[in-house]
């Protein structure tokens, strides 16, 4: 028997009256953020074995009997991006000599590829999986290549740089695909196995790939940590120029009894040009070096503000007395934005237990200079060369002097106003419910002026570690917090992000319009 038909209005109440009640706009986007993190809260055992898992792998690429570690490191990693259903790419980065002539492999790069939808945003995210070296008898509590738990700290060589991170990157990716949620960003990775002896062939790698560039709208590094306790984004950091000084007096050492009165020692002359350098207040005495340093603008004072900065904790944790300067403000600016210079050490001298009367023949002083925008290393190599030139000079020694520049890295600064450090904001007021810190970074972060010369592209540091972590250092660790509200940052991040580009392409429209429109008139 033929079924009634169901009148027009009993359709209506049954079909599409359920649809219009359905949550839309902000609520639909705050409830999947809502499932998101309860997902993420639900899953974290999972999460932290597997930073368990990784930080077992002793990746250290310092070392060459560890090569084969690292590579197996970059090999896991490749097949876990691989689980997102990512296209993963393996870049052979060729191979190393070292001291003993001895040829390596390089660990290999990986890039990889998730989603190409052309109406949404493409992040890249750049990180890296290999570590510094660590061994139980350096002072670390717990063996360093086994996550450890305790007092709500995972402990380990790897924790917070860079394996935690870029853990919760890809556990971020994973809630969307596991809650079968779509992702609201194209993604890239690159991720490398070298960046803790200075990223050897990356640049190139860089410069070699501007296809899988070209469609990148960010890049997003998770590689360093926040300033106190509270949450915080870095837009800068400063350049590094590192220095050898030699001074080679003749070709063997001599004993002091013997020679010492006689002759003009290397030592010495090298002590009196380190000592020309900088001022007891900590001032650089060469002359111009602050010329290049680029103005506080009236903006930057202002972010300096809500800086969360307790001087007598960092006091405390650095273990010093006191500091040359007395404010917050003058304090972080001349870790972040003014020129400082250290003295690092002497190549060549006696520095073992006991006394040894030896007068070295040749000493090289090295000492770094970390530069400030808009400092530029050809001028400060310039610079540094004819003021120890000229000091050297005035000794009237007849020493040879060599000044050579090592390391030239470029300090690096961010637009705050670009759309991922807004939609940064946003996501982490979700999750800690606080506006973050915008600060910047008193060391060097190469690779942040790298990208951003040779990709074009809007940069952004967006770190999950605590302040407290001691990276490269003994007993390194992250907190289980960080790690997992870290990984809620992220997820929340590409939803955030996408609303904001989006708005940003139909402003961008909307001008288009407006000048044709102008045009036209």
């Amino acid at each position: 028997m033929k079924q009634p038909s169901l009148p027009l209005c009993s359709l209506f109440l049954i079909f599409i009256i359920p649809l219009i009640m359905l949550p839309f706009g902000s609520d639909a986007s705050e409830r999947l953020v809502e499932d998101l993190f309860n997902y993420i809260d639900a899953h974290q055992d999972d999460f932290v074995q597997n930073l368990k898992n990784w930080v077992a792998v002793p990746s250290d690429s310092s070392d060459p009997q560890f090569r084969g570690e690292v590579i197996r490191m970059m090999e896991m990693t490749a097949k876990r991006i691989e689980t997102l259903g990512a296209s993963v790419q393996i870049v052979d980065m060729g191979f190393e000599t070292l001291y003993d002539g001895r040829k390596v492999k390089f660990p290999p790069a990986i890039l990889a590829e998730l989603g190409n939808d052309t109406t949404k945003a493409t992040v890249c995210f750049y990180g890296h999986v290999d570590v510094q070296p660590a061994k139980k008898e350096d002072g670390w509590k717990s063996d360093p290549f086994t996550l450890t738990e305790l007092n709500g700290n995972l402990y380990g060589r790897g924790a917070t740089d860079n394996k935690g991170p870029v853990l919760a990157w890809i556990h971020a990716i994973d809630t969307y695909i596991a809650m079968k949620q779509d992702i609201p960003v194209n993604l890239k990775f690159i991720i490398e196995g070298v960046e803790e002896t200075g990223s050897p062939g990356l640049e190139e790698l860089i410069k070699g790939q501007e296809q899988f560039f070209s469609d990148v709208d960010y890049i997003v590094i998770s590689d360093n940590v926040w300033l106190s306790r509270k949450p915080a984004l870095t837009y800068g950091t400063r350049g590094n120029a590192y220095f050898f000084v030699e001074v080679e007096s003749g070709k063997k050492d001599l004993h002091s009894g013997t020679f010492g009165g006689i002759i003009h020692e290397s030592m010495r002359d090298l002590v009196y040009l380190l000592a020309s350098l900088v001022d007891t207040s900590g001032r650089i005495l060469i002359p111009g070096i602050y010329d290049d340093v680029a103005p506080v603008t009236e903006e930057e004072h202002k972010l300096y503000e809500n800086i969360d900065f307790d001087m007598e904790e960092h006091k405390n944790n650095t273990e010093v007395n006191t500091f040359l300067y007395n404010n917050k403000e003058e304090i972080l600016q001349h870790l972040w934005r003014y020129p400082s210079l250290s003295i690092h050490g002497i190549e060549g001298a006696f520095s073992g237990t006991g006394s040894k009367t030896v007068i070295p023949s040749k000493v090289i002083g090295k000492f770094s200079i970390r530069q400030a925008p808009n400092m530029q290393i050809p001028v400060v190599e310039k610079l540094v060369k004819n003021y120890l030139e000229d000091v050297f000079a005035k000794l009237n020694s007849p020493n040879k002097l060599k000044v050579s520049l090592e390391i030239g890295a470029m300090p690096w600064v961010a637009n705050v106003d670009d759309p991922q450090y807004e939609a940064a904001k946003i996501s982490i007021r979700k999750v800690f419910g606080v506006t973050p810190d915008m600060v910047r970074e008193g060391s060097t972060i190469p690779l942040a002026r790298t990208f951003q010369d040779l990709t074009k592209k809007r940069i952004m540091m967006l770190p999950i570690g605590g302040a407290d972590d001691g990276e490269h250092s003994q007993n390194e660790k992250i907190s289980r917090s960080n790690y997992i509200q870290g990984t809620k940052v992220f997820a929340s991040f590409f939803l955030d992000l996408a609303k904001l580009h989006e708005d940003l392409l139909e402003k961008s429209d909307a001008k288009k319009v407006k000048m044709s429109q102008i045009i036209e008139s």
